[in-house]
C-alpha cells in the first residue's frame, strides 16, 4: 500500500511513517516544516520505501503513481506554534484539507482528517464524547486552531455526503513520547525539561485543571484502527486516554520519575480560551473498533524522560 502522510516530520506524523513503513508499506512524507522537524524523519531518509517531500499541503501536490490512503496530519498543532502562525494554521485546515480531500478523491483513496479535541472548546460537559458539539470561541486567538479543525470536520463531511468520499475523522487529545518538540509550549516537554535542567517546573494557573495524555504508540495504533475499520467512513471517533489527572499532578509526576530537586512554582495562564477540562470518552472507538491505551502513564513518561535526558546529553556535548 502507498500512503501519504502530511505533516509527517511532525511529532506524530513521524511516528506514525515509521510504523508504516514497518510493516510494509510505501510511505510520502509531505511537510513544510513550519513546525515538523527534518530530524525526526531523518532515519528514515535511506528507507527505498519512504519519500519525504518538502511542500505546503496549501498548493496541490503533485504526485507520481497511485495513493492508496491519506493522512491528514499537517498543522500546527501546539499553542505556541499556532499563535506564531495562525494564517498558516486557519489556511492548511481549510484550503489544505480541501487539496487533500480531492487527491483522496482522485486517487480513490482512504481519507482521515486528523482533527483535534479543541474541537470541543472549553467544554461544558466532561468528558467529551463525539455527539458534544462543543464551546468555542469563533474569534478567540486559538480559533485560527479550533475552528479551523472545526470547518476541516465539515468539510470532510460535506465531501462524504456530496461526493461519497471514502473518509473519517479522528479527535486527538493530549499525545505525548519521544519527538516531542521541547519547545512548543505543552506540558510534557515544558515539564521534562525544566525538571531535567534543574529550572523550576512551571504550572500556569493554579494546577487543578485536568489533561488526559495518550503515549504516542497508543495513538498510532488508534489512527491505523480508523482509518482502516470497516464502517469508519463518514464517522468521528475520538482518540486519547481517559486516565484524567490534575497538571500539578502531571508535573509532580514528572519530577518524581526524573529525580528532579526542581521546585514546582505557579504562573498566571499565558493562553486564553484555555481549557480547564480536557478527557475523552472513548466508548465508540472502544466498542467499534477495540482500541484503547495501553501504555501506562509512568511507563510512557518513563520513556519520554530518557528521550529528553539523551537528547540534551546529546546538545550538551555539541556545545
Amino acid at each position: 500500500m502507498r500512503v501519504l502522510v502530511t505533516g509527517g516530520a511532525g511529532f506524530i506524523g513521524s511516528h506514525l511513517c515509521e510504523r508504516l513503513l514497518g510493516r510494509g508499506d510505501d510511505v510520502v512524507c509531505a511537510d513544510n516544516l513550519i513546525t515538523g522537524l527534518v530530524d525526526n524523519v531523518a532515519h528514515l531518509r535511506s528507507e527505498p520505501r519512504f519519500t519525504y517531500l518538502r511542500a505546503d499541503v496549501i498548493q496541490p501536490l503533485q504526485l507520481n503513481g497511485t495513493v492508496d490512503a491519506v493522512f491528514h496530519l499537517a498543522s500546527p498543532a501546539s499553542p505556541s506554534g499556532y499563535l506564531r502562525k495562525p494564517l498558516e494554521t486557519a489556511l492548511v485546515n481549510s484550503v489544505g484539507t480541501n487539496n487533500l480531500l480531492d487527491l483522496a478523491q482522485r486517487h480513490g483513496a482512504r481519507f482521515l482528517l486528523a482533527s483535534t479535541s479543541e474541537a470541543y472548546g472549553d467544554p461544558l460537559i466532561n468528558p467529551q464524547a463525539e455527539d458534544y458539539w462543543g464551546n468555542v470561541n469563533p474569534v478567540g486567538v486559538r480559533s485560527c486552531y479550533d475552528e479551523g479543525k472545526r470547518f476541516a470536520e465539515a468539510l470532510t463531511m460535506v465531501y462524504v455526503r456530496q461526493l461519497h468520499a471514502n473518509a473519517r475523522i479522528v479527535r486527538i487529545f493530549n499525545c505525548y513520547g519521544p519527538r516531542s518538540d521541547p519547545n512548543d509550549g505543552r506540558i510534557i516537554p515544558n515539564f521534562i525539561t525544566q525538571a531535567l535542567t534543574g529550572q523550576p517546573i512551571t504550572v500556569y494557573g493554579d494546577g487543578t485543571q485536568t489533561r488526559s495524555l495518550c503515549y504516542v504508540s497508543d495513538l498510532v495504533e488508534g489512527l491505523l484502527r480508523v482509518m482502516e475499520g470497516a464502517g469508519t467512513s463518514g464517522r468521528v471517533f475520538n482518540l486519547g486516554n481517559p486516565d484524567e489527572r490534575t497538571v500539578l499532578e502531571f508535573a509532580e509526576v514528572v519530577r518524581r520519575l526524573s529525580g528532579s530537586a526542581s521546585e514546582i512554582v505557579f504562573r498566571e495562564p499565558i493562553s486564553a480560551d484555555d481549557p480547564r477540562k480536557r478527557c475523552p470518552d472513548i466508548t465508540r472507538v472502544r466498542t467499534e473498533l477495540g482500541w484503547e491505551p495501553r501504555v501506562a502513564l509512568e511507563q510512557g513518561l518513563a520513556k519520554t524522560i530518557a528521550w529528553f535526558r539523551t537528547r540534551l546529553e546529546l546538545a550538551t556535548v555539541g556545545d
